[in-house]
């Protein structure tokens, strides 16, 4: 029994059990140029967004809840270059996104090799293009 979806990126799913997730960061960097002037501070113009990234974390327990599939299928995804939508439980679309990373650690092994505890973090890159603020405003 997997549970609900919370989160879904691409086709695999962030679920109540299984595989499921214990938190989500983001950060977002935005750059600003500085202006030498005379006789104060130097003044500082925005020139845009760099990035934004999100972090996903988590530990499953796959002889339990399974998940291990869906891990590999991630962990395939990043390894062939496949961008992916991330949303969240809401609907909440943030846009497709370019896996940076898939961190894991594996633990509590049984005598057939197979994990009893994985805990994973998954970095993921907001990808440009589609619509933005500015598009949906009609600023040019």
């Amino acid at each position: 029994m997997a549970g609900p979806v919370t989160m879904a990126l691409g086709p695999f799913f962030f679920q109540a059990h299984g595989f499921g997730f214990a938190g989500m960061q983001r950060k977002l960097d935005t750059s600003w140029a500085e202006v030498e002037t005379v006789g104060g501070f130097n003044a500082l113009q925005w020139t845009g967004p760099r990035s934004e990234t999100v972090t996903i974390s988590g530990v499953f327990f796959p002889q339990k809840f399974g998940g291990l599939i869906t891990l590999d299928g991630v962990r395939l995804a990043a390894k062939n270059g496949v961008p992916l939508m991330l949303v969240s439980l809401g609907g909440r679309v943030f846009g497709r996104h370019a896996i940076q990373g898939v961190e894991e650690d594996r633990a509590f092994h049984d005598r057939n090799g197979t994990p009893g505890r994985i805990a994973y973090s998954i970095e993921v890159r907001k990808m440009s293009g589609g619509l933005s603020l500015s598009s949906l405003l009609g600023v040019v």
